[in-house]
């Protein structure tokens, strides 16, 4: 598992379905009908080597996830890329990079009090590696642990995270500015952006990794909310 895996995928020609997430590559094909959907699933399913990918049906999609996390993205899975969108395009189904989406509950701690155990067994979650737990069936949110400066006065918190398309982030941010939202810190744009309900609850929108710079950290952290 490396960075080169994804930034390789990234590179890559005739991938422009896909969006690399924090949780790997990802495509949503759109179709007319359940019926549609399970049919295009069972076709990609006959695609050799695509062991460890997640599919998930939906009254007028299918998302076909790649891998469980950035990481584990090889350079195999380009060439799995390509043979499940001609798939896809076989079955007159068209990818719509806008529906594609990842919201993952960032859990932040001191680094002693750290406990991804407890949270993968109040959730019924597997390990994917060993700072998060992930939904065996592929439903929920992942579950990050992240540790917290030993030097900042806060001892926990919690964020969300949600990873788009890069060209989808700004529209992002703006319909959460629509909606009441208030920009925290901007300044990992256009990799990231923190932003905070009224409440003061906060959430990185992130453009990062798909082709957006990443940002120098992640400072949802660095002060209570307010």
């Amino acid at each position: 598992m490396s960075v080169q895996g994804w930034q390789e995928f990234l590179a890559a020609e005739d991938l422009d379905d896909w969006v690399v997430l924090h949780g790997g590559a990802v495509a949503v094909f759109r179709v007319t009908s359940l019926v549609e959907a399970a049919r295009l699933a069972a076709a990609v399913a006959q695609i050799p080597g695509l062991h460890g990918a997640l599919m998930t049906l939906a009254d007028t999609r299918l998302t076909v996830r790649l891998t469980r996390g950035v990481m584990r993205l090889e350079q195999r899975h380009v060439e799995l890329a390509r043979a499940v969108s001609a798939v896809a395009r076989d079955h007159g189904a068209v990818a719509d990079r806008a529906a594609v989406q990842e919201v993952q509950l960032a859990i932040a701690a001191q680094p002693e009090a750290i406990d991804v155990g407890f949270w993968r067994a109040v959730l019924g979650y597997a390990a994917l590696a060993e700072d998060n737990a992930v939904d065996p069936l592929g439903h929920g949110s992942t579950v990050w642990m992240q540790d917290l400066d030993p030097a900042k006065p806060l001892r926990h918190a919690m964020h969300v995270d949600v990873s788009v398309a890069r060209e989808q982030a700004e529209e992002r941010v703006a319909a959460a500015l629509a909606a009441g939202g208030r920009i925290v810190d901007e300044s990992g744009a256009p990799g990231g952006w923190i932003l905070a309900d009224r409440a003061g609850n906060r959430v990185c929108i992130a453009a990062w990794p798909d082709g957006a710079p990443e940002p120098a950290q992640d400072p949802a952290q660095d002060e209570p909310a307010a």
